[in-house]
Parts: structure tokens; sequence; C-alpha cells
């Protein structure tokens, strides 16, 4: 077993930021481990080369009283035999290369979902906001959606013990709308990109695609102040904003239509890993749109399939609060690289 006293790097690479810290652990083989942060710091990925560097530079500025021997990295992006090119970053990192470059003997790379996917269990009740108390039990296959500046999915499969976390692709899968607006928006997609994925309506560009789309239908019109503010900011949180406020009633439809979508695409997961131990919706989203998620059309729209319906309900469904999940999840995974001393 992993004692607090062996420490572990672990780091969240993100398009924009990328977090990285040195923690220590206990009750590892538990199904609720505990993490501690002993050492942590941010950067801003653009202001540097490669994940490489910026490990190098954090490891320069703390002082550890034991060496490092095992690390974890969840990166965005599909890991495919060891080797991950991050999306919008466009760097390519090898696993296989690692450890001679970081003086580290184990290292692994995760999708950043499956890292979330990970770190789920090492949260506390305050890091959760319930939308569906479901059967209360976190045994049980569990699934995590993440809409943020794409769609990122994941699933852990429970082995009686504790969750095994696994990675998959499933935010760009092909978006299957579920009624006559749905349909109309699936087409105006088409129009603009061909195939048109899940990722294209839910997340922070498909609320400026739904946005645009019914906007270019006449089913409401454009708010002047809205429209010269997007074009300043990220067209997503104006679009909450104005909806939130209720001075924009376009915005408000916008944002009915983007969670009747998550909604749908969180119950197809559910149902895909029959996630009877939890659904939860993670990614930069969910968290400051919890008043619209607690609204009848999200939950209806995740309760609608029909003859299971009633396996659906079920399922305990939380939005994750805490945004070092994924940072936690990554030293949980490295904890587990420590498991074979």
């Amino acid at each position: 077993m992993s004692s607090p006293l062996q420490p572990v790097l672990a780091g969240d690479l993100g398009g924009t930021n990328f977090r990285i810290g040195v923690f220590s652990g206990s009750d590892l083989h538990t199904a609720h481990p505990t993490i501690k942060k002993l050492h942590f710091k941010k950067f801003r990925s653009a202001d540097h080369h490669s994940l490489e560097e910026m490990v190098q530079l954090f490891l320069e500025g703390i002082n550890l009283e034991l060496p490092l021997t095992a690390a974890c990295f969840g990166v965005p992006g599909p890991n495919v035999a060891g080797v991950v090119k991050a999306s919008n970053l466009g760097w390519r990192i090898d696993t296989h290369l690692l450890p001679k470059i970081l003086g580290i003997q184990r290292v692994s790379v995760l999708n950043d979902l499956e890292a979330t996917a990970s770190g789920l269990s090492v949260l506390s009740k305050t890091d959760l906001a319930t939308l569906q108390a479901g059967s209360g039990s976190s045994a049980g296959n569990q699934c995590v959606i993440a809409p943020g500046t794409g769609l990122g999915e994941a699933g852990l499969f429970w082995d009686g013990r504790r969750h095994l976390p696994w990675a998959c692709e499933g935010g760009h899968a092909d978006f299957a709308p579920t009624d006559e607006l749905q349909n109309e928006l699936l087409n105006a997609l088409r129009r603009d990109y061909g195939r048109v994925s899940f990722e294209r309506v839910v997340s922070g560009m498909g609320i400026a695609n739904i946005y645009r789309f019914l906007k270019n239908a006449d089913k409401g019109k454009e708010n002047p102040i809205v429209a010269r503010e997007m074009l300043e900011e990220d067209p997503a949180a104006v679009i909450d904003r104005h909806s939130s406020d209720g001075s924009c009633d376009l915005c408000r439809t916008t944002m009915d239509l983007f969670i009747q979508a998550l909604g749908s695409e969180a119950s197809n997961l559910a149902l895909k890993t029959m996630a009877t131990g939890g659904v939860y919706l993670a990614g930069g989203i969910p968290p400051k749109i919890i008043p619209l998620l607690q609204h009848p059309i999200f939950l209806e729209s995740f309760l609608s399939k029909g003859r299971l319906r009633s396996l659906l309900e079920t399922m305990p469904l939380h939005v994750v609060l805490n945004d070092e999940t994924a940072l936690l999840g990554s030293a949980c995974r490295a904890f587990r690289l420590l498991e074979s001393d």
C-alpha cells in the first residue's frame, strides 16, 4: 500500500491552464482514498512550449524531502499507444520518453476525462450539487459528461470494490435530435460542418451554434447589446449571462435548447455505461448553470427514454463543483503506479 510518505507528481493540462502539484495519499486501496496537496502551481499553457518545460519549471521551484518515483498527467485528446497530441495546443506527448526527460521512474498520461473520472472517488459531498438523488448508492458503474470548450465523456467500471475509469471520445459521436426544432438545428449545422457531432451542440461552441441557428431561423429577436458583447467576450458566457438575467429571450431559448440536448446525451451515456452508481456533469459549463440544470426541462430530457425511464430515475445525478477533480484524479492514478512496489 502507498503511504503518505511516498509523494507523487500530478498534472492537469488544459488549453488555457496547466495545474500541477505534489501529493501525498492514504487509504489508497479503498473506494474512497484520501489525497493531500503538498505543493501546487498553475501555469498558462500558451506561455510555454511543452508539458515537459512546465513540469521542470515547477520542480525547480520546490524542495522535496523524498524523491518522486511516480507521476501522472491528464491531457485532452486520445492516448494511442502511449502518445497523445494535446487538443488545442498541438503538443505531442510521448509517455515512453517522459521518465528519462523528467527523471521520474514511472510516468503515465491519461485522457483528461479519464483523469476527471479517476478523481470522483476523492470528492466530498460539498464538491457536488445533486440534481437527482436516485437510489442514493454509488455502487455500480458510473459515467462523466463534461461540456466545456469541447465535450468530454468517460465511464467507470465498478469491480465490486472500487471504480476503474476508462476513456472514450463519445463527445464526437453523431448528434441525435429528439424533436422537430432539434431536427432543424441538425440540418442547419450540417450546412456549416457537414457531419455534426454532439460536441457541436453540447459545448461552449455548441451554445454559440444554437444561438446562431435560432437567430438565422427567426426563432427570436437579437438584442443589440448581446450582439456587441459577443464580439468582445466569449459568446457562450454572454448568452448565458443574458439568459440568466432575463434581458434576452433569444438567449434564454438558446440555453433551454442547450440543456435539453445535454440532458439527452447525458442519459445516452448513462444507458450505454449502465451507470446505476451515478451520472456526473463535469467540465467548465455545468457548475455555472446549476439553476438551469435544476429546471424541469433538463431532468425531463434526461429521463425521456421511453421504457427505460424508470431505470434512469434510479441513477444519482450530480454536478461536479471542484475544478481540480482532474488533477486529483491524476494523483490517484500516480499512486496506482506505486502499487507494484
